[in-house]
């Protein structure tokens, strides 16, 4: 699989899409409350992306449980999920044939930066599960730095493809799938943030 077009690249987008349905698919549960999903609609507004945040969350409302803690764990897995999912995206967008200098350097970079926030958002899951009321106010701090850099991340990653010279289909399925991974993340973010700023929230 050295070398790829676009033609044979579109399968490849959509099998790398598919861990994401089916978690989606899997997650729903019969026992979904309205009181559990009326939470993840409340704390979603207060998101950048209302919508995407009830729609990537809500499946998951039973299991969150109206607990910020869970809420916040499972925005970040979700989101990590996507941006794992975008990394392997770049990985095989870098070996498509015929990719004009300027595309193959951008992808490139974002096969980085993406790389990198992967591991962002891994490293917050893992700090997030070890918080307690000691560490707390210097988890979240740590927590909320790494979110934050992988939003960076993400926006470097889109911001290599503006200019009119880099129109054309790989920049529409980079910014398409990219994009959606910046709002994941901005969301989180967000999430993050009030969870950390409400001293009842320590465990």
């Amino acid at each position: 699989m050295k070398n790829l077009t676009l033609v044979t690249l579109l399968p490849l987008f959509i099998l790398l899409l598919l861990p994401a349905y089916r978690a989606s698919v899997s997650a729903t549960s019969p026992f979904q409350t309205p009181k559990n999903i009326e939470y993840i609609k409340t704390s979603c507004n207060t998101t950048t992306y209302p919508r995407l945040c009830y729609r990537s969350l809500s499946i998951y409302a039973s299991k969150i449980n109206s607990s910020p803690r869970l809420l916040a764990d499972t925005a970040l897995n979700v989101t990590h999920k996507a941006t794992a999912s975008g990394s392997r995206l770049m990985k095989n967008i870098s070996r498509i044939h015929g990719l004009t200098r300027k595309e193959a350097a951008a992808v490139a970079d974002c096969m980085e930066v993406i790389g990198n926030s992967v591991d962002e958002l891994q490293q917050s899951i893992g700090e997030l599960g070890h918080i307690n009321r000691t560490n707390f106010d210097i988890t979240m701090s740590d927590i909320q730095t790494w979110v934050s850099a992988a939003l960076t991340d993400d926006d470097t990653c889109i911001d290599g493809f503006e200019g009119r010279a880099m129109d054309g289909k790989v920049k529409n399925m980079v910014r398409r799938h990219v994009v959606r991974i910046a709002h994941l993340t901005s969301n989180a973010l967000a999430i993050i943030n009030k969870y950390a700023s409400n001293p009842s929230n320590r465990p």
